[in-house]
């Protein structure tokens, strides 16, 4: 389509819209008989006509009908594009609303919070450290780091950023005392410390052989604070199953020893969760782009263990 083709279309929809030759005309800055002239060419290079025309009136045919309402689609979807665009270009500002879980947040997300501040001054960030998960929508929520598959809610826009990695990990001490499991049922006879939901200790799950395993009720003490489970494993009271971004410190240090590292399983996809919107914010979108150009394709807490 030449760009003579899109200006007849362009006019042919003012006149549609104003619904007179003449109120078209002076809203498109052309003679009624330049308007009338264009509607003709659009008319003979499509083969059809598009209005029936009275001296008191305009109305559509049938296939000016379908014409006019698929034209005026494509203008909106221009005019869509033309405003993303120019909000990609616009330089962030405002207040950026952003939930994180406490230990990750804590961790791993102020250095990209630090960088993000330094890049884009005329933004205020406004950060709650929750396990909760949040009402985004309600909440006011723009971004939420989320650890686990997402829920179904056709509100949110889910993008994944990292992953989690699970660690079955003692101390020295515990380990001496107690000796090394060699393998999943060896963790029965173990006191493990496990995480707490719901008023429940969360099982924790494997793959051995291919076969789903489960890891659960050995061990007094229960916890609902990963934090907390790291501090006690490290002071050799029990064995923990935690994620690398929180003990990789003390793997790297001897803190901890990695265990069964045979029966190891990739944890849960981290994601950025954010509304469905028409369009993404600059605020919101550098946000993202940074924590993934951060976290991707390497996560910062990934250690090379022997």
């Amino acid at each position: 389509m030449g760009l003579n083709n899109f200006s007849e279309i362009a006019t042919f929809v003012t006149v549609v819209k104003a619904g007179s030759f003449t109120v078209a005309a002076e809203q498109v800055g052309l003679t009624r008989s330049a308007v009338g002239k264009s509607i003709v060419r659009l008319e003979q290079r499509l083969k059809v006509r598009l209005l029936n025309r009275t001296s008191r009136s305009l109305s559509l045919t049938d296939d000016g009908k379908a014409f006019f309402d698929r034209c005026l689609q494509i203008l909106e979807d221009l005019e869509e594009t033309e405003d993303a665009m120019a909000q990609r270009s616009a330089a962030p500002h405002g207040r950026l609303r952003i939930s994180v879980p406490f230990a990750l947040g804590h961790r791993h997300l102020l250095p990209v919070l630090a960088a993000y501040l330094e890049a884009w001054p005329a933004v205020d960030v406004n950060v709650s450290f929750s396990d909760r998960y949040v009402d985004l929508i309600e909440d006011g929520i723009d971004i939420a780091l989320r650890i686990g598959g997402p829920r179904a809610d056709t509100s949110l826009i889910a993008r994944t950023v990292a992953h989690e990695r699970l660690m079955i990990c003692a101390a020295p001490a515990y380990l001496q005392r107690r000796g090394i499991p060699r393998s999943i049922a060896d963790l029965r006879q173990h006191e493990c410390l496990f995480f707490s939901g719901a008023g429940r200790p969360t099982p924790w799950a494997f793959k051995v052989d291919g076969a789903d395993s489960l890891v659960s009720g050995a061990g007094r003490l229960h916890m609902n604070s990963a934090q907390a489970i790291q501090d006690m494993a490290v002071a050799g009271i029990g064995i923990a199953n935690l994620p690398t971004y929180l003990i990789e410190d003390d793997l790297r240090s001897g803190r901890l020893r990695p265990l069964l590292r045979t029966v190891e399983r990739e944890g849960d996809p981290i994601r950025v969760l954010y509304p469905a919107r028409q369009h993404l914010s600059p605020k919101v979108r550098l946000f993202i782009d940074l924590l993934a150009a951060r976290w991707s394709p390497r996560a910062p807490w990934e250690i090379d263990l022997p």
